[in-house]
């Protein structure tokens, strides 16, 4: 798979709407790491009016370097310059028939409540990787388990060879109102969500794009639906990079787009999060390139960045390059 255009090309912003640039003010991107002073990890915007907020899991420092998550937090910004930490949203305690792990997660505004699904690791009753889903009437919280049960379960996927395939989940309501969860490591799992939010509606369909590693990411630009997620060729690469497709429906066909990044710096592990705030695309992601005392990065302690994105005409994505800071957005 081939990096398609050149990672050198200086990055710039595609205008939206009209309407919608000629309203919108410059904005350069934030320094990077957005959060300086705790590990953070799989980014997950949200736009609600003039705010962003972003969902990420909490890397908890310890010297074996290893993944230690056990809360949510989430953060907010009006210029994507000055960032309000609103404190941990729920700990993996809260879900009372999981054991341990907080995963990574999305949130999604319905009917006016805000719904989170979050991989955590299921108990002895249902063993392996779950889906939980939560429910809030604000954005920062609280959340609390809105089914008191797993939404997914690793029963209800038996193709995928190991007891993590269901993770990373990311939600999408279409233009017809009808919401949509995909999911999965190695495998990527796609389903309608009931109108509850709570429960799935129809069949579960595999999606599978070349080399999908984990942590998929559903958007839509244009006409244009994107499945963006984190790859891996295990015959050259040694982490993950982060890969897309598009399709015309969220039901497909899904073609393969090849390369949007690199690897995260330092990181084995990356995670796409992609949004569109003050007429701007925005692609969020992290690394493990920040020390917070005497902690260095590491593959369990990780830091959200984010960059300007752009999209080609042909409805592509421009490349994009990670650098320690952001280009301005134009």
């Amino acid at each position: 798979m081939r990096l398609a255009g050149s990672l050198g090309v200086a990055m710039m912003m595609l205008a939206g709407p009209a309407a919608t640039v000629s309203a919108a003010p410059e904005i350069a991107a934030p320094r990077n790491p957005i959060v300086r002073d705790k590990f953070t990890a799989d980014p997950a915007p949200l736009v609600v009016g003039d705010t962003l907020y972003l969902y990420v899991g909490h890397d908890e420092a310890q010297r074996d370097e290893m993944f230690n998550m056990r809360e949510w937090m989430v953060y907010s910004t009006k210029d994507m310059q000055h960032w309000t930490d609103h404190g941990p949203i729920m700990n993996v305690a809260d879900f009372k028939w999981a054991k341990k792990d907080a995963w990574a997660s999305q949130a999604i505004r319905k009917n006016g409540r805000y719904w989170f699904y979050a991989a955590v690791e299921h108990d002895a009753t249902h063993p392996g990787k779950a889906i939980a889903v939560a429910v809030s009437d604000r954005p920062t919280g609280p959340f609390v388990d809105a089914k008191g049960a797993a939404l997914i379960t690793n029963e209800m996927t038996p193709k995928g060879t190991h007891s993590w395939e269901d993770i990373d989940p990311t939600v999408f309501t279409d233009d017809d109102g009808t919401t949509w969860i995909a999911w999965g490591n190695r495998q990527c799992y796609i389903a309608r969500l009931k109108p509850n939010m709570i429960e799935i509606d129809g069949p579960i369909t595999e999606i599978t794009p070349p080399f999908f590693e984990e942590g998929p990411w559903l958007h839509k630009h244009g006409k244009t639906y994107y499945l963006t997620y984190a790859s891996l060729d295990r015959r050259t690469q040694r982490d993950e990079h982060i890969s897309y497709a598009t399709a015309p429906s969220i039901r497909g066909p899904w073609t393969p787009r090849g390369l949007l990044t690199g690897s995260g710096k330092y990181s084995f592990t990356i995670h796409p999060g992609i949004a569109e705030f003050r007429g701007r695309s925005w692609l969020f992601l992290h690394n493990a390139d920040l020390a917070v005392g005497d902690q260095s990065g590491a593959i369990g302690r990780r830091a959200v960045t984010v960059y300007p994105l752009h999209y080609n005409a042909d409805g592509t994505m421009r490349p994009v390059v990670q650098d320690s800071a952001a280009a301005p957005a134009r």
